[in-house]
């Protein structure tokens, strides 16, 4: 008789885990339907006569030192314009790596700007330049 009783509860058991799963599953069914509801979407309007301040500290005029005064002048300039200067010396000379495009190899005049590294990612170029700015 003990064989009996043992087999029975796993037969209990059994039946009452794919009723959850049926119940579960129904629930799920309206939740589906009611999402391709959707509302139209609503367009953005533009504003006209707004204009963006640049940060003042970027347009602020910055000195560069003698080793970055070698590629992009000796004048007084703001770190945007460092940038774009230094990025058409680096264009014009050819000196981004040709096979990872985010590296910069540095010809002589570059070398004293990026202290001796002969070849330097684009996001280290811009700290190693600001550290060259006064």
């Amino acid at each position: 008789m003990a064989k009996k009783g043992k087999s029975k509860k796993p037969a209990k058991k059994a039946a009452k885990k794919p009723a959850k799963k049926v119940a579960k599953k129904v629930a799920k069914k309206p939740a589906k339907k009611a999402a391709p509801k959707k509302a139209p979407k609503k367009v953005a309007k533009k504003k006209t006569g707004a204009k963006r301040k640049p940060n003042p500290a970027f347009m602020k005029a910055m000195n560069p030192s003698a080793a970055l005064a070698a590629v992009i002048g000796a004048s007084a300039m703001p770190r945007t314009e460092v940038t774009k200067k230094l990025w058409a010396y680096i264009k014009k000379n050819s000196l981004q790596d040709s096979v990872n495009k985010r590296m910069i190899n540095a010809d002589d005049k570059l070398r004293a700007v990026f202290g001796g590294r002969r070849q330097v990612s684009m996001f280290e170029m811009t700290k190693l330049v600001n550290s060259q700015l006064s």
